[in-house]
């Protein structure tokens, strides 16, 4: 899942890019609101983290410039105002969440993973094909009942495919959504990616496979 970070803090900007980043995320950072309007505009992401207090346009600004777009991402507000005006300020703007500064990163992360699940509600905190689950709060994976370990970039791919199942997803859809703005990735790192995730999610076990070819379109996780 791919994170959009705008934060003029730079050391708030890398503390929060790094630990998203250690959870598997994707993570972009822009340090003013142009930038940050720009990015959410001509790019696609999962989820922004938006301060408020920014140089060129506040996060108010951005946030309502989004949503007028028809733009329906969703906005966790940052900032180091907690009076109630500015959170319903925010809130009334198009913001999804409101998180006051200084936070626990546990808080943050907590909140995000409730954010990505709001259009899959129905998900929960743990995904799931036929005999694989994946919980996104501990970051285990099984199937049939085993473990599997999984990379960073490995989970990544199937976190995205398992919240997206049933629908194909084309090399760009994964390349947008999994890896950041500055990875060096090409359409064939792609496929070279799903080969090391079929290798230990499917070709261990008996069942059917979960990760499937659409040629000519892309991938899909199995429904059910």
């Amino acid at each position: 899942m791919r994170i959009l970070v705008v934060e003029d803090e730079h050391r708030i900007a890398q503390a929060v890019r790094e630990g998203l980043q250690q959870e598997s995320y994707a993570v972009d950072v822009v340090y003013d609101g142009e930038d940050g309007l720009n990015a959410a505009l001509n790019d696609e992401y999962d989820l922004i983290i938006l301060d408020v207090m920014l140089p060129g346009k506040d996060g108010y600004s951005v946030c309502q410039a989004i949503r007028e777009t028809g733009n329906h991402v969703p906005i966790l507000m940052m900032t180091a105002k907690d009076q109630s005006r500015d959170v319903v300020k925010g809130l009334d703007g198009g913001a999804d969440d409101y998180i006051a500064k200084p936070f626990a990163f546990e808080v943050l992360l907590a909140r995000v993973r409730a954010l990505l699940r709001r259009p899959h509600e129905s998900l929960g905190e743990v995904l799931a094909a036929q005999d694989l689950t994946m919980n996104t709060v501990t970051k285990e994976v099984h199937r049939d009942g085993k473990p599997i370990a999984l990379s960073s970039k490995e989970y990544a791919l199937l976190e995205y495919l398992l919240r997206n199942k049933g629908k194909v997803l084309s090399k760009n859809n994964i390349m947008t959504h999994v890896w950041d703005f500055d990875a060096d990735i090409l359409p064939n790192n792609v496929e070279v990616f799903v080969a090391y995730l079929r290798a230990k999610v499917d070709k261990p076990f008996a069942g059917p496979d979960l990760i499937q070819t659409v040629r000519g379109f892309g991938y899909k996780a199995a429904g059910s």
